[in-house]
């Protein structure tokens, strides 16, 4: 069940915080850049300006090392995963 929660925070172009989470959502099946590589800005702002301060919906998935929730996440029944496959590591 997809829990919806408001977007505080995007740190890079596939992880964020909500305002009710200590950790911060994973979006499944998605690795864009880190911080250094190169499209890491471009997926960070892609990302930001899809969610930044919007209401998501949040089916978690599975916890990962970092105990961050990997999910699928949805905008206005719209997926946030597909819509950020375009800014993947290549």
């Amino acid at each position: 069940m997809a829990r919806k929660e408001k977007v505080t925070k995007v740190i890079d172009g596939d992880t964020f915080m909500t305002d009710r989470r200590k950790h911060p959502v994973r979006i499944a099946n998605v690795d864009t850049p880190e911080k250094g590589q190169p499209g890491y800005s471009q997926a960070k702002k892609a990302l930001q300006s899809l969610i930044q301060g919007q209401e998501v919906a949040i089916d978690t998935k599975a916890r990962d090392r970092y105990n961050r929730s990997v999910a699928n996440v949805k905008i206005e029944g719209k997926s946030v995963n597909r819509a950020m496959k375009d800014f993947e590591e290549k």
